[in-house]
């Protein structure tokens, strides 16, 4: 028999999503999140750059709307945008009380006031940031905060298998009961039932060969959600990141856009500046057309990567504005203070995600979607940068208000069905799911990537079905393990990217294929829904 265990509310994922939505429903409900590795490993604690809100006088919502509709290519919808904006500022309140120490400079009258900058698709500085390292300090504040809560439980090192859902006798209507997790400490399959369930897991870029992305972003809650019967939009939108730090012992270290926001310049291997060639904005324009023009070059030139030039900056400037930054790469042997850095772009951000109401709410009874693992309607083709922490924030507070207002302090719990692993046996060919991982982020980097092709999806979309084949069998004879679950996942969410790829016969924002370059004088998101393949 399983472990079975019972909370008001279980969040799946720990990062700035659900840790808010944690602190705002803690006082009356009793929580449970669920962290697949340690508490801070997730893409919050790797976040540079900052969080955008109106802070400066001569800002206005209205500006910040207009350009993250901008930045979305027509195809934001206006009224996530406007929620979003307007509840920013409140938001980065209630964040900066929790004890976020953002940065602060000198004002003419003599106090202090937060220090602004600025970032590709912004028309002023409203970037909160905390020096270069503003996801690090408000995962370890919230963390803090989250285990100093007596109403808060954290399960680490507990994988989410998947959703447990019925039918509602009243409604008639599918509805979330708890979730079936793995214990990676014991390696055993536990349940959970919960009034209310929350997907705050993140993104899928984990499905690229290279990411700037922890390794815990493998599309887990859109995979369980599409296979509890959820919509998903806009999945052909992924964001490659312009500038991830190119050297062999740099991992995914991330160059943050604040760099060209405070004058680092793009240059070729020979020196010579590009971006103005490909748009008026330069370094300052959207990622999506930065990401291109360095993909471009490098193609064009045979070259590895491009570069990065910071070095005309005052040295102090460097290192006081960007240490963590400054501080990696002088291990690496590249001081930024007299030298460039070279980058490439990187697979970084799901634009798109499960489908859910201005409250989180998706196609599900009593689940919800927030963060990165959710479609708001906030980035269209493309987001804008320092918009997705402010978006966990905005929709976790929107998705604790409704969620406080149905729960019931006398909940009848559902005795969850055991889970049945008797027909199962260990696997002794581990080396299957790691060939199959290495094929599938591969193919996904050649033929879904920035540049794609009608005949580049189909075929990605041969391989993928393949793998899934392979996969699903593999998965009903052994035992479940970390490395078959994501894979499990990234492999149903790689299917669902490259079937929204193939639906969109233009190159709008992100997704850019030469076989339809222009765009469609008609914006439409692009939905699918489970219950129609």
């Amino acid at each position: 028999m399983n472990q079975q265990h019972h909370c008001d509310v279980l969040i799946i994922g720990s990062g700035a999503a659900g840790l808010t939505l944690a602190l705002h429903l803690a006082q009356n409900a009793d929580v449970v999140i669920l962290s697949k590795a340690a508490i801070n490993e997730g893409s919050t604690f790797y976040a540079q750059g900052g969080v955008a809100a109106v802070f400066d006088e001569n800002d206005s919502v209205a500006s910040h709307v207009s350009d993250t509709l901008i930045a979305g290519a027509g195809l934001c919808e206006e009224h996530a945008v406007q929620y979003t904006a307007e509840n920013a500022k409140a938001c980065l309140e209630w964040l900066i009380n929790q004890g976020v120490d953002f940065d602060k400079e000198p004002s003419e009258d003599g106090q202090t006031r937060y220090h602004l900058t600025r970032e590709g698709g912004h028309s002023h500085r409203r970037i909160l940031h905390a020096a270069d390292a503003t996801g690090q300090a408000i995962q370890t504040t919230l963390v803090d905060r989250v285990k100093s809560h007596s109403r808060i439980r954290i399960f680490e090192r507990y994988n989410a298998i998947d959703l447990i859902c019925n039918k509602d006798n009243k409604r008639g209507e599918q509805q979330c009961v708890g979730a079936y997790i793995w214990n990676r400490n014991s390696e055993k399959v536990e349940c959970i039932s919960s009034q209310k369930t929350i997907l705050a897991t993140g993104g899928a870029s984990k499905v690229y060969q290279y990411t700037s992305n922890p390794d815990v972003a493998s599309g887990d809650g859109i995979a369980m959600a599409w296979r509890a019967g959820c919509r998903v939009a806009n999945m052909e939108f992924n964001q490659f990141h312009p500038t991830c730090l190119f050297h062999p012992e740099a991992g995914n270290f991330l160059l943050t856009e604040a760099l060209r926001g405070e004058g680092a310049i793009l240059r070729r291997p020979d020196g010579s500046r590009f971006m103005p060639t490909f748009d008026e904005r330069a370094e300052l324009a959207p990622r999506d057309i930065v990401a291109r023009a360095i993909d471009y070059e490098m193609k064009r030139l045979g070259a590895d990567c491009m570069y990065l030039d910071i070095s005309h900056k005052p040295a102090d400037f460097i290192k006081h504005h960007f240490p963590t930054i400054y501080e990696k790469t002088k291990s690496l042997g590249i001081d930024i203070t007299k030298q460039p850095m070279p980058v490439v772009p990187a697979a970084h951000y799901t634009c798109g995600g499960v489908m859910i109401n201005t409250h989180g709410r998706t196609d599900v009874q009593n689940l919800y979607a927030i963060g990165e693992v959710s479609y708001t309607g906030l980035h269209g083709a493309n987001r804008m940068a320092s918009n997705s922490l402010l978006e966990c924030l905005v929709f976790a507070r929107a998705a604790a208000i409704e969620i406080e207002q149905e729960l019931s302090p006398n909940h009848k719990f559902y005795r969850l069905p055991p889970w049945d692993d008797s027909q199962v046996i260990n696997s002794d060919e581990e080396v299957v799911i790691q060939h199959n991982w290495h094929e599938l982020r591969l193919f996904m980097w050649d033929y879904v990537g920035i540049v794609r092709t009608t005949k580049r999806l189909e075929r990605a979309l041969h391989r993928v079905e393949l793998l899934q084949r392979e996969i699903d069998d593999y998965y009903r004879h052994f035992r479940v393990s970390n490395n078959l679950l994501e894979l499990r996942n990234l492999v149903q969410v790689a299917e669902i990217i490259i079937h929204s790829a193939m639906q969109r016969k233009e190159s709008r924002g992100l997704h850019y294929t030469l076989d339809y370059p222009e765009l469609s004088d008609k914006a439409e998101i692009t939905i699918l829904s489970p219950q129609k393949r």
